[in-house]
């Protein structure tokens, strides 16, 4: 098990034809969107190693390696050196360094020479070639531990049996795995299946899984401290100014609701980028879909309407008393029916349009409009029903993150029907009291400025956000 001689940590090489995705399969293995990825046969021409870290500690590393050219002619030649003894695949990179026309396949045989472990990937949708069992047998010769990967998409499955029965002859295992789909728990099944292809490897490749999963156990409880924080600063969050003789209260009170809420939406997309970091997204810019309630706009009648508060409850919270629940500005059963929000852009003119002379009083009742003196105020969140969209916009922010695998880049696709389903009702749809009293003390205790009970609030709705993480993570 080897990684080259500057590290110890166990290598696999990726091989395969050309275009068969090979490097998707690696980047989305290595969480690592930097890997180049494109249809165009041959683009990878040298092998390129990519170091897997965890807490700054190299615990695995995967090489990307360019497609056998002349699989034919490299099985005959390392069957002839095989049969002279020693190491054919050394042999064969030695009496070939020099010769143009198999470059390629000497370069893809640098790794597996020292020692790695391989994953052969083939393209699923295609049929079984003699090409195929020329490069099967090459790694077999090469005596490696090695697993077969069909990259296959679950459209494209009619000659999914035929290479599986190849493969059983040819490797110690082999799995179908979807690189542009993969989620979190397949690639930790796929790097537990890895500790099957040789015995040696078994008790490394544990390590290796088991820091993959404290891994991510942190990021996720770093997540939760990200909107933790994002969920008190947006509830807390204010903004005044005088009032002058040159604005009258009610275009004064407009802008400042305007100023409120796009200071609420930078608020919310730099958390959401955050996220995005966490679970590195550093370079590849996904896209959300067109259908996603994120493309909304954070104050937007959709937005509410589909990830609000149940009429049930709104009854429940109505119950508990410290936080408005949206009777004084006519919120609805499914959240904001009458319109107040049709988008960031005209919210302050959407609420005075449709409050009328009463809107000073209702905009109180929701955003916290303050009169005191010559001063009008907006914020801190006079109404709880702002705490449930930005928890629902996160998580659904946050499923998309985790399964947009890293080797996917076919922004204008959807993704898979699940992740569309939850966005019919978000995932607060189904709290019941427990939940709804612990988010009712939070809000409270964040908007009172409450520091003993806000302490004690924060731990319990902590716990929480830490369940739904946890369980989006394991459900996908």
């Amino acid at each position: 098990m080897s990684a080259g001689p500057t590290s110890t940590a166990p290598e696999i090489a990726i091989l395969g034809h050309p275009n068969e995705g090979k490097s998707s399969v690696l980047s989305t293995l290595a969480e690592d969107d930097s890997v180049r990825v494109s249809p165009i046969p041959g683009e990878t021409t040298e092998c390129r190693t990519f170091p897997v870290l965890i807490d700054g500690r190299e615990v695995l590393r995967f090489t990307d390696t360019p497609g056998f050219q002349n699989p034919s002619r490299v099985v005959v030649e390392m069957r002839e050196l095989a049969a002279g003894g020693g190491d054919c695949v050394a042999l064969f990179r030695r009496k070939f360094a020099n010769v143009s026309e198999l470059r390629d396949d000497v370069e893809l045989l640098q790794p597996v020479e020292r020692g790695a472990g391989i994953i052969y990937v083939v393209d699923g949708s295609r049929p079984l070639r003699n090409v195929d069992r020329a490069e099967m047998e090459i790694l077999r010769l090469s005596g490696r531990p090695r697993m077969a990967i069909i990259n296959c998409k679950a459209e494209d499955r009619g000659h999914l049996e035929v290479w599986k029965n190849e493969f059983r002859q040819n490797f110690n295992a082999n799995r179908v795995f979807n690189a542009h789909r993969a989620t979190y728990t397949e690639r930790i099944l796929l790097l537990e299946a890895l500790k099957s292809i040789d015995q040696d490897w078994q008790p490394t490749l544990e390590a290796v899984v088991k820091a993959f999963k404290m891994d991510w156990a942190r990021r996720n409880s770093q997540t939760v401290d990200i909107l933790l924080e994002l969920f008190r600063d947006c509830l807390g969050f204010s903004v005044h100014a005088p009032l002058t003789g040159e604005a009258t209260r009610e275009s004064l009170h407009e802008r400042l609701v305007q100023k409120y809420c796009e200071a609420i939406g930078k608020k919310e997309a730099a958390a959401h980028r955050r996220v995005r970091s966490l679970f590195k997204h550093n370079i590849f810019n996904y896209h959300l879909p067109p259908h996603s309630i994120l493309r909304e706009d954070l104050f937007n009648e959709k937005t509410w309407h589909l990830l609000g508060l149940s009429a049930g409850q709104l009854t429940v919270l109505g119950g508990l008393g410290g936080a408005a629940v949206g009777a004084g500005i006519d919120i609805a059963t499914a959240g904001i029916t009458m319109g107040v929000f049709t988008g960031l852009g005209t919210a302050a003119g959407a609420l005075g349009a449709l409050l009328g002379g009463k809107k000073l009083s209702r905009i109180s009742h929701f955003l916290g409009l303050h009169l005191g003196g010559e001063r009008l105020q907006v914020g801190p969140a006079a109404n709880i029903s702002l705490l449930f969209v930005l928890i629902n916009r996160a998580l659904l922010f946050y499923r998309y993150t985790i399964n947009w695998a890293h080797g996917r880049r076919d922004v204008d696709a959807l993704p898979p029907p699940a992740a569309r389903d939850i966005e019919a009702g978000g995932y607060t749809s189904s709290w019941g009291p427990p939940r709804l009293r612990v988010c009712n003390a939070f809000f409270t205790a964040v908007t009172k400025d409450r520091g003993t009970s806000l302490a004690d609030a924060s731990r319990q709705f902590r716990d929480i956000l830490s369940t739904c993480l946890a369980e989006i993570s394991r459900h996908e």
